[in-house]
């Protein structure tokens, strides 16, 4: 993670610099700043102009505030750019003492209250915890999804679980791939009991009511001719998920020929979507083994018979050809399935 830590004390500034050697130990890329003339903090940088401007530039930069100090300042710090609980940076503030560590924005999918249990834990001090889910020992749907990189398509309905669960109902789930470990206690592979609400693990939405946790999962093989825009890269790739029923959020990588790995179409589509580009020689993709479209024009330039099923099934760690190859306006497209690794949490 990202994280900047901001104090105004000289106690404040010993306790943030104790957690930014913790982040940094952790693996965290951390920053300290200070606001104030006091003795301290040496290495710490200077936040200049007002809190307020601090805050707005790293709220939209990082991953994770701290304030150590008063709750009040970092709650007013933060309350003009709190948006969404899917976009927030999680934010946590810590007294100047270092004796409490608490979670205010973005606790589960955030990672707020890991972060802060962790911290926690390295400074000797408690962590105040006060989302109802944790208070109560119950599944924690947004977290769990965090902790598997899946996404949540409608926080509506994982605010409505979370009342179901604390009300003593039991949701039902269905998944399309293993999950390590034992479920939790709350939850029924099937239907559940007293609510309609049920839980769907999948790359495709259930017709069912169901808040949809989407794992990052399919793989897209991509090919297309020289000098072809990201526009239409991006249009065939559109209806190979209409026509495969796939969410757009269970894109996880693309993959290609080694020819197309300074495509500038095909880099720009990625980038656009966040994905890694992998590509593969034409010897590599013809190793594969299945059973693919073939293209004598295809295997004419590029050497092998057909670079996007190939690609798709390769990346994806041999998995499943879940869309075959589509093909238009000088691009072909196919997806396989990566099989997620799913974990359910720890029992309470």
């Amino acid at each position: 993670m990202k994280i900047r830590l901001i104090c105004f004390t000289s106690s404040g500034a010993e306790v943030c610099g104790r957690m930014v050697e913790l982040l940094a130990r952790m693996g965290h890329v951390c920053q300290g700043y200070k606001k104030g003339t006091f003795q301290g903090g040496e290495s710490f940088s200077v936040a200049d102009g007002s809190l307020r401007e601090w805050t707005e530039e790293s709220f939209s930069s990082q991953d994770a505030l701290i304030f150590v100090g008063a709750v009040g300042i970092a709650v007013r710090a933060i309350a003009p750019f709190v948006k969404s609980k899917t976009s927030d940076p999680a934010c946590i503030a810590v007294d100047e003492q270092g004796n409490y560590v608490i979670p205010l924005l973005s606790g589960h999918i955030g990672g707020a209250n890991e972060l802060a249990e962790e911290l926690a834990q390295g400074l000797g001090a408690l962590a105040v915890i006060t989302t109802a889910t944790d208070l109560n020992g119950l599944f924690a749907v947004d977290q769990w999804a965090r902790e598997n990189s899946m996404r949540i398509c409608d926080m509506g309905l994982a605010k409505q679980m979370s009342a179901d669960l604390l009300e003593g109902k039991t949701i039902g789930y269905f998944t399309s791939f293993p999950i390590q470990g034992t479920p939790p206690k709350e939850l029924a592979e099937g239907p559940g009991s007293g609510t309609e609400l049920e839980i769907s693990i999948a790359a495709s939405p259930r017709s069912r009511k169901a808040l949809q946790l989407i794992p990052r999962c399919v793989v897209l093989g991509i090919g297309c001719r020289k000098g072809t825009s990201a526009e239409a890269i991006e249009w065939m790739v559109q209806e190979v998920l209409r026509d495969g029923g796939i969410s757009p959020y269970a894109m996880c990588a693309v993959a290609s020929i080694d020819l197309k790995a300074q495509e500038k179409g095909l880099l720009e589509f990625c980038e656009t979507w966040r994905l890694p580009f992998e590509v593969y020689s034409a010897r590599e993709l013809e190793a594969v083994s299945g059973d693919f479209s073939v293209s004598e024009f295809v295997s004419s330039i590029t050497g092998v018979d057909n670079v996007c099923e190939r690609a798709a099934v390769l990346a994806s760690g041999n998995g499943r050809l879940i869309v075959k190859k589509h093909a238009g306006n000088g691009v072909t497209v196919a997806a396989a399935v990566r099989e997620p690794e799913l974990v359910w949490p720890e029992e309470r």
